[in-house]
């Protein structure tokens, strides 16, 4: 079975950044129904839900660009992520389709309106913290016997993979306050202001606590982290989080930077993701699955990057069609259709 390095990372740069486009577009999307309970106001929520109704179901195509390629790519790992990860991928999957279908429902009755709203809520929170749980999980490791999973039912279950699960719901209403002050005007952009300071502070103490923890889950973390040459690479990150903090509180500060907070928000979220590759690269599955080990042949993966190649630009390209026939400010007396 030849496999070919380049190609294999090259597969799982492609991943990645799947994923982290999933995550920049359905954070917001999903940061709103976890802002819900901050606006009661009916026509409020309504006008939370029309600033994402014309692109939030296309922010799914990352998630399922991502599982399909991890499958297609990188079967063994695939194999060996389900079962370490079930309950909260699941969970997640349901709270997702849950909250999809409150959005769609709340806008059809005026009974039933509190509990469709209470349904996108928590759709959005138990998908969120799903998705900050199997991320922790698989950050503080999986247990592989040969080429399967050989750890038990609730191995995602610890104090990690908790405080990662909340560091993503308090990231995501960051994301979703941002997004407001971009989008919004008056009360409702002066409520998401204050929110995002407050979700912001938190999300800083979210990624120190984080990052304090991380290097001591296993010795290769640590080493990578503070030890030559890793350190070249991973002493900038803090350094780049730092500036970017200062710069977004900064930008936070005064009415006149509208834009400017939701874009140094994804830059955080982006150095985040950076110092997640430090820790884990070349690993797939810490602490004993590779990249190259969990490859396919180079026929396989040959034969599916060149569809990725042609198909990737195409995505990006409608995206970003999407959000700009519908960028700047959203009215509060159009209705969603």
């Amino acid at each position: 079975m030849e496999i070919v390095p380049w190609l294999a990372f090259s597969w799982a740069f492609l991943l990645a950044l799947a994923v982290f486009i999933y995550v920049v577009l359905d954070g917001f999307d999903l940061g709103l129904g976890i802002l819900y309970p901050f606006y009661p106001i009916k026509r409020d929520r309504d006008l939370l839900m029309n600033t994402v109704a014309p692109v939030w179901d296309g922010n799914e195509t990352w998630l399922v660009l991502g599982g399909g390629g991890l499958f297609a790519a990188f079967p063994m790992a695939y194999s060996i992520i389900m079962p370490a990860l079930y309950v909260p991928i699941m969970t997640m999957l349901l709270a997702l389709v849950f909250r999809g279908v409150a959005f769609e429902y709340r806008w059809r009755t005026k009974r039933w309106l509190k509990y469709w709203d209470a349904a996108f809520i928590g759709g959005s929170v138990v998908a969120a913290f799903s998705q900050g749980i199997a991320l922790g999980a698989l950050v503080q490791g999986v247990e592989v016997s040969g080429r399967a999973y050989a750890g038990g039912w609730w191995d995602w279950l610890t104090p990690f993979s908790l405080l990662c699960g909340a560091a993503v719901v308090i990231g995501y209403a960051l994301l979703g306050a941002t997004w407001l002050i971009m989008k919004t005007d008056g009360p409702v952009q002066d409520r998401a202001r204050k929110l995002a300071w407050g979700f912001g502070l938190a999300t800083i103490a979210c990624i120190a606590a984080v990052s304090i923890a991380t290097p001591f889950l296993d010795s290769v973390y640590y080493n990578r982290w503070f030890e030559m040459p890793g350190l070249l690479i991973s002493a900038p990150v803090p350094v780049a989080v730092l500036i970017i903090t200062v710069l977004m509180f900064s930008s936070l500060r005064t009415h006149r930077h509208e834009y400017r907070p939701f874009i140094l928000s994804l830059i955080l979220f982006a150095l985040c993701f950076v110092g997640l590759g430090i820790s884990i690269f070349p690993d797939l599955i810490p602490p004993n699955v590779t990249i190259l080990d969990a490859a396919t042949p180079y026929n396989s993966q040959i034969f599916m990057f060149v569809g990725a190649v042609i198909m990737l630009p195409l995505i990006l390209s409608y995206t970003a069609y999407a959000y700009y026939v519908f960028r700047g400010k959203t009215d509060p007396d159009e209705g969603y259709h």
